[in-house]
């Protein structure tokens, strides 16, 4: 997904109209659009204000992030923690596995209880 499909998709996202968006940047409905449709590209003032509306990421919208708010950069590093953890869980006979399983999902439980 590109920038104008991404500007686009975030404001049907949040219910928003072309002319709320249009107010909220002051500009006119016209130069949304254009954004929108690809024809015209936002400066970095915009872009940055377009993501606080959305309430995502600049780097997500510029497709430099997987996540709305997480950045490329984030995103690897999850990417790298969970293969560790793969890594050691694969290590682990069915036995175990499955007892790691119960003893992290009782850990969530007594996490969620006040």
């Amino acid at each position: 997904m590109n920038l104008n499909e991404r500007l686009k998709a975030c404001r049907e996202k949040k219910g928003y109209t072309q002319t709320f968006i249009s107010e909220k940047l002051d500009v006119n409905k016209a130069t949304l659009s254009s954004y929108e449709s690809g024809r015209r590209k936002p400066d970095y003032g915009t872009l940055t204000k377009l993501a606080d509306i959305y309430e995502v990421s600049v780097d997500y919208l510029l497709g430099r992030a997987i996540h709305e708010k997480l950045t490329v950069k984030e995103s690897e590093e999850i990417g790298k923690e969970t293969n560790e953890w793969m890594k050691l869980i694969n290590q682990l006979s069915e036995e175990n596995k499955d007892l790691f399983k119960s003893t992290i999902q009782s850990f969530i439980s007594k996490n969620k209880t006040p």
